[in-house]
């Protein structure tokens, strides 16, 4: 029974993991569905460089850039032993906006402005950067600008691929 029971519990879990592109990262186990998550070789800067320059080049106009790493270890003699645990060398911001989707879906559904202005939040560990995303189709599941917010997604999606693929 209880074998029966944990593989009841497992299946969907596992369907989650499959659908995301980031199955496929250093730790599937970690994956959420509401995140895009892509793991890049390489340092903080020259990738940071990268999807900035990407994002300008493709109608999104990053309007801050937070230094998240920076901020944290001003308060690192403070927590002691709980300061960045997890050893990240960098951790960085991009908000951004695309005042065309902005528009679009304001005129669909103002609730979801939620979702603006947009973020990239980038980490170095072991001279790999993650590039996390959340996924604004999927925060507008229920939404009627759900289309739209799909379609943004895709399109910010798109754009750090290809940074990425100009980094080689």
């Amino acid at each position: 029974m209880f074998r029966l029971l944990l593989v009841l519990f497992l299946i969907p879990v596992t369907h989650l993991f499959a659908e995301t592109p980031a199955a496929t990262s250093i730790n599937a186990a970690r994956v959420n569905p509401l995140v895009y998550d892509r793991t890049v070789q390489g340092e903080m800067d020259e990738v940071y460089k990268h999807v900035f320059t990407a994002l300008e080049n493709n109608s999104y106009f990053v309007i801050f850039e937070p230094n998240i790493g920076k901020n944290l270890s001003f308060s690192a003699k403070r927590w002691g032993d709980d300061y960045n645990k997890n050893k990240l060398k960098s951790i960085r911001s991009m908000v951004f906006c695309n005042a065309w989707y902005a528009n679009k879906i304001s005129n669909i559904d103002p609730s979801m402005l939620a979702l603006c202005p947009l973020r990239l939040t980038l980490y170095t560990k072991d001279k790999q950067t993650h590039i996390l995303f959340v996924r604004p189709g999927k925060v507008a599941e229920t939404s009627k600008a759900h289309k739209v917010a799909k379609e943004l997604e895709d399109d910010v999606i798109r754009t750090i691929e290809v940074a990425i693929a100009n980094m080689q």
